[in-house]
């Protein structure tokens, strides 16, 4: 065992020094001769002042930070990996990556159906990070609604098949190659079972037939985590996507003011919302309210309220007294969040698309969904102008947090996994008093102005064939006029086409 401990700690001590020399390689650093001249040197002066910090001290460590070399990140990991194998051949097998399914302390909180609500943990011992994320899905808003929702979706009402494991991906990858800068943090995943947009607070009764449980289930869950490590935490993010994206918005104050009632103030809470910044537009076609498909946003989210007995954040209920539903929409109750969130937005977004009656399916769309499309762009953008950490490609995408080609989107040349990093590095400046990071943007949304002129973004497919489409064919298949487009954009119709392809 001790003989272990040793195999361990040098591992450890390898991995830090090598994660510094490449990092040092890739920024442009020394050669080994010049290393070796300021080795010689330091020797001759004395040593600096040490620090040891206290138990108390709050600041934020970032080790191994793999944003630094992304651009060689195959060649990077794949040395690392290699070096650890070799030093620890057992590793790879020994290595637990599965989060596991853990049940409510307190059973009174309940899935829509009754069954116990829960969540999946992978703990990292040593870290003092701690991601929860919020599952995403639909929602109900009466009893009819729900009763055939369950028929369909009871894996999102009921807790009765769920696994004992789950595997991390995207942000809750544990592979520094797919999450560059959260794999070693303590991983929970909250799935979603209470079709409330996380907001619920109400018990099951003969009335509604169905528990709405959302922000409770959330507050029990950290509840528990408490006596798993949380307590020691220096970092909650509290990140989710689409509907969990909008918990994200509705919850985060929340649990930051309850860690601070049990005791906790010292634990730094943020959110990350991704795809859940929706907008209260009208409807390109106006259809009756039968379900949540064709309902508009408004109207499902001021029929849900009621029933879900529906909670707000306080300042934006006061807002917008008596007309609560406006705070399930990001751009309305994003002024009264007090704690940093950090906004994810594709500024085409298919969900958003569907409940406005956009079918991007079939035949290609008319010119008046065409423009219907390029507002929605303009829309978001003006929505998210003030925002200060943002990412929103002009993508026709839905979610991306937990997809595995997240760390390939980007912005002005800047991934998400790397903006990430720097608004964590901001907020850790601006806790001590110093100047952010430069050339670290965390501001960042495209300007072009129609669906996939971002030539980052995910693969399209054709929803009938499931072939992969390039820009030019989706544009196509969208109705594009290239002729017209390039006279409005006062070119050739060769030089427009020309621009596409390359995704200028």
């Amino acid at each position: 065992m001790r003989a272990l401990r040793m195999v361990r700690s040098v591992l450890l001590l390898v991995l830090v020094q090598s994660g510094a020399l490449y990092a040092r390689r890739f920024r442009g650093g020394r050669n080994p001769q010049q290393q070796q001249q300021q080795q010689q040197q330091q020797r001759r002066s004395p040593p600096p002042p040490t620090h040891r910090a206290d138990r108390g001290d709050t600041t934020e460590s970032f080790p191994l930070d793999f944003t630094a070399v992304e651009d060689n990140m195959d060649n990077f990991m794949a040395q690392v990996k290699n070096l650890a194998q070799s030093l620890y051949p057992c590793s790879a097998q020994r290595l637990d990556h599965d989060m596991k399914l853990n049940f409510l302390v307190n059973t009174s909180v309940t899935c829509n159906d009754g069954s116990p609500a829960g969540y999946y943990l992978k703990e990292s011992r040593g870290s003092r990070r701690w991601l929860i994320f919020l599952e995403g899905g639909w929602y109900c808003f009466n009893k009819e609604n729900c009763d055939s929702r369950y028929e369909t979706m009871r894996r999102l009402m009921s807790s009765s098949k769920w696994p004992q494991t789950k595997r991390g991906t995207g942000i809750l990858s544990p592979l520094p190659e797919e999450n560059p800068h959260w794999w070693n943090a303590n991983m929970v995943f909250i799935p979603y079972c209470s079709s409330d947009v996380w907001s619920g607070a109400t018990a099951k009764t003969e009335q509604s037939g169905y528990a709405f449980m959302g922000s409770l289930i959330i507050q029990e869950v950290v509840k528990d985590l408490l006596s798993k490590g949380l307590e020691t935490a220096k970092v909650l993010l509290l990140a989710g996507s689409s509907a969990g994206g909008t918990g994200v918005l509705l919850n985060v104050d929340r649990v930051s003011e309850l860690l601070e009632e049990l005791g906790y103030a010292a634990i730094q809470v943020r959110g990350l919302s991704d795809s859940g910044w929706f907008l209260d537009n009208k409807q390109y076609h106006c259809t009756d309210c039968v379900d949540t498909a064709s309902c508009t946003p408004t109207e499902t989210i001021k029929r849900g309220i009621k029933y879900w007995g529906g909670v707000v954040p306080e300042k934006c209920k006061q807002t917008h007294e008596g007309e609560e539903w406006n705070c399930f929409f990001g751009y309305r109750v994003f002024p009264s969040i007090k704690s940093p969130v950090f906004v994810v937005q594709w500024l085409f977004d298919e969900a958003q698309l569907t409940v406005d009656n956009i079918q991007l399916t079939g035949q290609p769309v008319q010119e008046g969904q065409w423009r219907y499309i390029q507002n929605l762009g303009i829309e978001l953008r003006n929505t998210l102008k003030d925002v200060p950490a943002m990412f929103a490609p002009a993508c026709l995408s839905h979610e991306v947090i937990t997809r595995s080609y997240w760390i390939d989107v980007q912005v002005k040349g800047t991934s998400l996994p790397r903006a990430l990093h720097c608004w964590d590095r901001s907020l850790h400046d601006s806790r001590n008093n110093k100047a952010p990071p430069k050339a670290c943007p965390v501001h960042l949304i495209d300007n072009c102005p129609w669906p996939h002129c971002n030539p980052t973004c995910p693969t399209i497919r054709d929803q009938f064939t499931g072939q992969e489409m390039n820009v030019i064919q989706f544009l196509m298949h969208m109705g594009f006029d290239v002729q017209k487009m390039a006279q409005q954009q006062g070119m050739d119709p060769s030089k427009l086409l020309g621009m596409l392809s390359s995704g200028s």
